[in-house]
């Protein structure tokens, strides 16, 4: 892949959900100028451990073959909904790079907490490894993951993508979208809608 290369196309994903039911993730492929030209939604589980197969479904609905590289809002979504970026690299052949933006004591207590006994999800979360700062030339700091790429053109991607403050362009329209269709399917009466994204 060369990171340089303006018609590079990225695949952001970003989630958003109001209730303890379902989170929306919306899947927006935007090429490094900017331009959108694809979109895809579907539905994960609130608490769950189904954001993987989330993930898989967004680019299979997509079924792109210029898609460059994947950018993933957040590891540990939709209530402690954990991503498995391996299975992801794996199955789709494509670099990825989770971006966080705050820093972080890590979830392992919390985990424990609300789900006790769940290994499996713990295990998971325990997989995802450190998460590596990344100063961005707006000064803002984000914090990745990248699999399947070079930390380094991790890094500049997620500068090329990103216009203003510190999420990139990707994942910022993935979330606005995610977080309408939230809206929009929200009951009357409801006075707000969370986006969750954690380490």
């Amino acid at each position: 892949m060369h990171v340089g290369k303006k018609g590079l196309r990225a695949l952001g994903i970003a989630e958003s959900f109001a209730d303890r039911s379902s989170s929306t993730l919306a899947g927006v492929v935007m090429r490094k100028d900017m331009q959108i030209d694809g979109i895809a939604l579907t539905q994960i589980t609130v608490g769950g451990m189904d954001a993987t197969e989330g993930i898989e479904r967004i680019v299979d609905i997509l079924h792109r073959h210029d898609i460059n590289v994947l950018m993933i809002s957040g590891a540990v979504i939709a209530w402690y909904n954990i991503i498995d970026p391996g299975r992801i690299h794996e199955q789709t052949e494509l670099p990825l790079i989770m971006v966080t933006y705050e820093e972080s004591e890590g979830l392992e207590g919390d985990i424990i907490r609300h789900f006790p006994g769940d290994d499996f999800r713990l295990d998971a979360y325990r997989r995802l490894g450190i998460r590596n700062p990344v100063l961005l030339s707006t000064g803002y700091t984000v914090y990745i993951r990248a699999w399947g790429i070079p930390e380094s053109d991790a890094a500049a991607l997620c500068n090329a993508f990103t216009k203003d403050g510190k999420i990139p362009e990707p994942l910022r329209v993935a979330r606005l979208i995610a977080r309408a269709v939230t809206n929009l399917s929200g009951k009357p009466g409801n006075e707000g809608h969370r986006v969750k994204t954690m380490d």
